[in-house]
């Protein structure tokens, strides 16, 4: 009787006591790691803010203000990283704490890690679209690849960023229209608002215009705008440059003209340029080319 019970108050006393030692040792092991996912998260993020900032001081010198919608985005996105890192590993640790504490008790534990084998293995044919949506979610926020109020081309659709969540992109394309994207179906991006962006602008001139007056007029309008402070709809960056004739077209002769512009303001500062390139050809007497043919008459047949 003494053995007996002095078994029992040694199971009653050393079973729980491992139980809480395994459930200590699993709370501090996931707070340690939440710190640690949050500092790698806030490290991650910087270091993107950090290669942003370096490029937009090449591009010009001073203009290195990160707006509220950037910091916005970096929040948002940090928060969301941390978030999913720190979900999975207190999943895996608190699991892994929870099968040796049932074990502690006296649960076999073979026909439960089986069972879970096969439901999982299930889950996972089953979810393959999911997890692989997933998984490129995942990779998309610690890239940066693209967020919130980006322009972005993914192949089928181009548009405006919406929302991002780690399963779906949505996009607002120019017809108003909603796309939703599934993230492990988005094989490339093109995203046209970051850091900086180009104006390229092809204009067409009649054959016999003066090529190098009109280089000079497209390269003194857009050093106009470039340092006009009244246009608010954009901003250059850097002085514009005219490359040249670009190509020698059946109606006329192509010139093009640059300007490196901060990031989505391209169009805006493409449609000025237009209209003051119209302008200034006008008064400057260049004209624009229209379609032109030279026809052949075969007369022979009726001399005959």
């Amino acid at each position: 009787n003494n053995k007996n019970l002095a078994s029992i108050v040694g199971w009653a006393v050393d079973r729980p006591l491992k139980i809480i030692v395994v459930f200590i040792a699993a709370f501090i092991v996931s707070r340690v790691m939440k710190r640690a996912v949050t500092h790698f998260g806030e490290r991650l993020t910087d270091d993107k803010k950090s290669r942003a900032l370096a490029q937009i001081k090449k591009v010009k010198a001073g203009k290195i203000l990160i707006d509220e919608q950037q910091e916005a985005r970096t929040k948002a996105r940090t928060e969301t990283l941390t978030s999913v890192l720190s979900s999975g590993a207190n999943l895996v640790i608190w699991t892994v704490a929870g099968l040796m504490m049932m074990g502690e008790l006296g649960i076999n534990l073979g026909p439960l890690i089986a069972g879970a084998g096969i439901v999982g293995v299930a889950v996972g044919f089953g979810a393959q679209s999911i997890v692989k949506d997933f998984l490129s979610g995942v990779f998309m926020l610690v890239e940066d690849q693209y967020g919130v109020g980006d322009y972005i081309d993914v192949g089928l659709v181009s548009g405006t960023v919406e929302r991002v969540t780690l399963r779906t992109t949505i996009l607002r394309d120019g017809n108003g229209s909603i796309w939703y994207i599934p993230n492990g179906e988005i094989a490339r991006v093109g995203n046209t608002s970051q850091v900086w962006a180009r104006a390229l602008l092809d204009i067409d001139v009649a054959y016999d215009t003066d090529l190098r007056q009109a280089q000079e007029v497209l390269k003194s309008v857009a050093m106009e705008l470039w340092h006009d402070e009244e246009f608010t709809g954009g901003d250059i960056i850097e002085e514009p440059t005219v490359s040249g004739v670009q190509s020698l077209g059946a109606d006329g002769i192509t010139l093009r003209l640059v300007a490196k512009t901060n990031a989505s303001d391209q169009w805006a500062v493409a449609r000025e340029l237009r209209l003051r390139i119209k302008e200034a050809f006008d008064e400057a007497g260049i004209e624009m080319p229209f379609p032109q043919r030279t026809v052949w008459i075969n007369r022979q047949g009726e001399e005959s």
